[in-house]
């Protein structure tokens, strides 16, 4: 029988190898052999012959559904069959899950995480969703997101509270809080989710997670929000190592080919880039918000000790930080509640305000009010955030910062159902948990979360690497070295399908 140790070849000093040792092992796959692969290990099992797409397959769903019962993190049956999918991609056969706000998947329904959308059904595949099917991912089920995507909490009144796999009464944080919750409780290597001011990193800090928000324009955006929204909204996924992010983001990232997109005959650049020398860079590190707002001790310690890592490793770190008026970040994040406000407006059945949490009718209301200057006045905003940020990457290769302020907070803490918020409080309240992200979704910076960190309850904190606007490489080389450094792969919550 094989067993995961022997299957998974072990990391070289330069990287982690793409290659599996073939050890001629028969019997079924085990779920705690499963669990232990990401899924770059999980394909190359597959190519060697050692399991079946269909083993892979039938193992995922017994472990996803192991972890749902606790964590409560799917808004569907799984899907049976799985969405179609191509059978020779690069990540062929790997299991993955979509988040309910899109990519929208040909005849799925979709529900936003609201008790107000009833019915709803996809009429065609987004653009993502077939690059995710051409990439051979194996679609199995849908995850919870707040309604509508505006928290950092996954805590929607029609599905409840997804609960962390680390602390059952702590929040997954959102808005991709399922995906995040399935990935950390090791039932899938990866999952979908999306970004708006925040919503990739965040509940990749709150869950022990690799999350990459890619640079403005690298991956089709959402079909919600997207195409409106003001370039603030951002797709991808969250993963448990930084090699299944650099080759999900080569299967994925590539322009589309004629009508129909075809996922690249070989990763080439984002997986190279994993086991690439960045070289000695300029690194600058913070610690304290933009704003003043407070910040957890355990958390600054935490990053303050990922900065002392780089120069270990070789870098040179300063303390510093860009420049930027906090309130212009909340000015221009407006935007993407009002563009999700207009989409929802624009659909062809409004929803009943009576069956809408209270942040989302005062969401609405505020949306119909919204004049032309105001939305100038909120690209006055994006353009004095932007500027700074973009002066700043010429003087330094990476910021380092916390992901989010605080330890993963109890079930409750961001209320997204308080009938007391106007849009602008909301935000307010909600960037005083996460104050790191928003900003380099308005400037359209490249940030990734890495998992360097648990508390002293056991709790994990994130580190947010940030770099120039198109340098994914960087981010992934540097993420590549720390979690050479300080690996994390074996470190796993109390709830662990396997």
């Amino acid at each position: 029988m094989r067993s995961a140790h022997n299957s998974v070849a072990r990391r070289r000093p330069a990287g982690q190898t793409d290659s599996v040792v073939a050890t001629g092992g028969v019997g079924p796959l085990k779920l705690h052999e499963y669990t232990r692969l990401d899924a770059v290990g999980l394909r190359a099992l597959i190519r060697a012959g050692e399991v079946t797409a269909a083993e892979v397959e039938s193992v995922a769903r017994a472990a996803i559904a192991q972890a749902d019962a606790d964590l409560g993190a799917l808004t569907l049956p799984l899907f049976e069959p799985a969405l179609d999918h191509r059978p020779d991609g690069p990540l062929a056969g790997v299991p993955f899950v979509v988040k309910d706000s899109g990519p929208f998947a040909k005849g799925v329904p979709f529900t936003l995480g609201s008790r107000s959308i009833r019915g709803a059904v996809a009429a065609v595949d987004h653009e993502l969703m077939a690059r995710f099917r051409a990439a051979g991912l194996v679609a199995l089920g849908q995850t919870t997101a707040p309604e509508f995507g505006l928290n950092f909490a996954t805590e929607p009144v029609r599905y409840g509270p997804t609960r962390n796999p680390w602390a059952l009464d702590r929040g997954t944080g959102g808005s991709s809080g399922g995906s995040a919750a399935l990935v950390a409780a090791g039932a899938v290597p990866l999952a979908h989710g999306n970004d708006g001011a925040g919503s990739l990193r965040v509940p990749a800090s709150c869950c022990g997670l690799v999350s990459l928000k890619p640079s403005r324009g690298r991956i089709p955006c959402g079909p919600l929000v997207g195409e409106a929204g003001f370039g603030h909204i951002y797709e991808f996924a969250l993963t448990r190592t930084v090699r299944d992010t650099a080759h999900l983001l080569d299967a994925v990232a590539a322009p589309p080919v004629g009508e129909k997109y075809t996922a690249p005959a070989r990763s080439v650049r984002y997986a190279d880039a994993v086991h690439a020398d960045p070289g000695r860079l300029r690194v600058a590190l913070m610690t304290e918000p933009w704003g003043g707002s407070s910040i957890d001790p355990q958390v600054s310690a935490a990053t303050v000790a990922a900065g002392e890592i780089l120069e270990w490793i070789g870098h040179t770190v300063t303390e510093t930080r860009p420049q930027f008026d906090a309130e212009d970040v909340v000015e221009a994040s407006a935007l993407t509640a009002v563009a999700t406000g207009a989409a929802i407006l624009r659909a062809p059945r409004r929803p009943d305000p009576a069956l809408l949490e209270a942040v989302s009718r005062t969401v609405l209301q505020e949306t119909q009010a919204f004049t032309a200057l105001e939305v100038a006045a909120a690209l006055d905003a994006q353009h004095r955030v932007t500027r700074p940020i973009g002066l700043f990457f010429t003087r330094f290769d990476l910021l380092v910062t916390p992901t989010v302020a605080w330890l993963p907070v109890p079930h409750g803490t961001l209320d997204y159902d308080d009938p007391g918020h106007s849009v602008r409080s909301w935000l307010c309240r909600i960037f005083e948990f996460g104050p790191f992200t928003a900003p380099f979704n308005v400037s359209g910076n490249p940030a990734i979360s890495l998992p360097l960190a648990l508390s002293r309850e056991g709790l994990p904190i994130g580190i947010q690497l940030v770099a120039a606007t198109g340098r994914e490489d960087l981010l992934l080389q540097v993420a590549a070295q720390l979690e050479q450094a300080v690996p994390w792969k074996d470190r796993h919550p109390s709830i662990f399908v396997g």
